[in-house]
């Protein structure tokens, strides 16, 4: 069953997080849904520009549609990751999102406003809720200064006016994450220090990680096993860090990279492993058999498992 983004939030605020999974496959749909209707956890399937560029948004969002019907007692929200005016806009226009995120978080403050303000007119007005960005989450380098990461992170002084200002309905902080894994020399982590102050600033505001996988060593030594190359340094949020963000107004965790992180190391072995075969069903059930694992493990870590009920 399809709800809105607004009530997820509105139900969790500092109980548990929702799990916004990104897909771009029919395997990742049904682990997706499957689990959600197995552990009975509410969840957002959402997608970047680049992926509805991949498969198109229409096929995309019918194997959505689909899926709901395969699993019916799902709940789950739908959501645009990353967009810009042109992917949020026909997003809008198509009825099938309830939730939409504009990214004008590289542009000055005034402009990100001026941005997001005219898509949350537009979206508004259909009921849809906007997601937008403060602060620059993309990869943050070792040999940064203190000075330059920080100048990275959300400040709080900006966040009420940013929010009044706009009217956009959660907030995605830039508090130690990057797209894929952070990177700071040392693992520095979650800075709650920011995330409590912003959560000062909007008592009961909802917001969102980003960046928010885990970057599992052991899938990246499987892969590295099978013929990969992959880095091993590369560190994501512990699960420690993300229960405890959820105090602090968290309601949204984005996750993309394990998602691909299972997906490379399934393939990679299937195929160093049964170099005779070639059928694709058999790496795609495993892999959907293994996300759904993933995902089961997520409803509980965010404290989602079983709330689904609170929603029907």
């Amino acid at each position: 069953m399809l709800v809105s983004t607004t009530a997820l939030f509105k139900e969790c605020y500092g109980k548990f997080a929702i799990a916004a999974l990104n897909v771009w496959s029919m395997e990742q749909i049904h682990a997706l849904f499957s689990a959600g209707e197995k552990a009975s956890s509410p969840f957002i399937v959402q997608m970047t520009p680049v992926a509805r560029n991949y498969a198109h948004s229409e096929m995309l969002m019918g194997m959505i549609k689909a899926a709901s019907k395969i699993y019916p007692n799902a709940i789950y929200a739908t959501h645009i990751d990353h967009g810009n005016e042109q992917t949020v806009l026909e997003a809008i226009d198509s009825g099938d999102f309830t939730s939409v995120m504009i990214d004008a978080s590289h542009e000055p403050f005034s402009k990100n406003i001026k941005r997001t303000t005219a898509i949350v007119e537009k979206a508004h007005d259909k009921g849809i809720a906007v997601e937008a960005e403060l602060g620059v989450l993309s990869g943050v380098e070792d040999d940064l200064s203190v000075e330059e990461k920080n100048a990275l992170y959300t400040r709080p002084e900006e966040v009420e006016a940013f929010v009044n200002q706009t009217g956009c309905d959660s907030l995605a902080v830039a508090v130690g994450t990057s797209h894929g894994a952070y990177k700071f020399s040392g693992g520095a982590g979650l800075q709650f220090d920011i995330l409590k102050e912003i959560q000062r600033k909007l008592p009961g505001y909802p917001f969102v990680l980003h960046g928010g996988s885990e970057v599992n060593i052991n899938e990246i030594q499987r892969i590295n096993k099978a013929g990969g190359n992959l880095g091993v340094s590369a560190k994501g949020v512990s699960g420690e860090e993300i229960r405890e963000s959820i105090n602090y107004g968290v309601c949204k965790v984005n996750i993309a990279t394990d998602a691909r992180l299972i997906w490379t190391r399934v393939h990679r072995e299937f195929f160093k492993d049964t170099p005779e075969l070639f059928d694709p069903i058999i790496p795609g059930e495993s892999y959907m058999k293994d996300l759904e694992r993933f995902v089961l493990a997520k409803f509980e870590l965010l404290g989602s498992t079983g709330k689904a009920e609170l929603f029907k």
